[in-house]
């Protein structure tokens, strides 16, 4: 009985495709964790009525789509841009009352549909708009 040898990949072959799959991925815009953190503790209540259950969906799979939109970090959306003006992310990032506080004061403000930040997020819309 002959058997045959089948070929493995070398160690190098699978780092070299390893590498380009990390090179090539596409861009994702990703949201400051603690920013984030803190809006889901606001507004975002997965265990509330079936509207605010429906907005947590929505939340979770938008993602840091919540403040940016597109695929780079440095394009956000209208919500996005207003928070950006309140918040340094590198030096709020762990100001937890600086970020709520932000959070509250762009819920106040008016977005370009109309309504408030806030009011859209209560009618279980997301603030920037939706994800494309």
């Amino acid at each position: 009985m002959m058997h045959r040898m089948i070929p493995t990949p070398s160690i190098a072959a699978v780092v070299v495709v390893a590498l380009a799959a990390v090179v090539f991925a596409p861009a994702q815009a990703f949201a400051i964790k603690q920013f984030q953190d803190q809006f889901k503790e606001l507004y975002v209540k997965p265990d509330g009525t079936p509207q605010q259950q429906a907005f947590a969906e929505l939340v979770k799979s938008a993602k840091c789509n919540v403040c940016h939109e597109g695929k780079s970090k440095k394009n956000r959306n209208s919500y996005g841009e207003k928070l950006s003006e309140l918040l340094d992310k590198k030096a709020d990032k762990k100001d937890v009352d600086k970020i709520r506080a932000s959070l509250e004061k762009v819920a106040g403000m008016k977005s370009p549909e109309g309504p408030t930040f806030g009011e859209l997020i209560t009618e279980g819309k997301l603030p920037g708009g939706p994800v494309e």
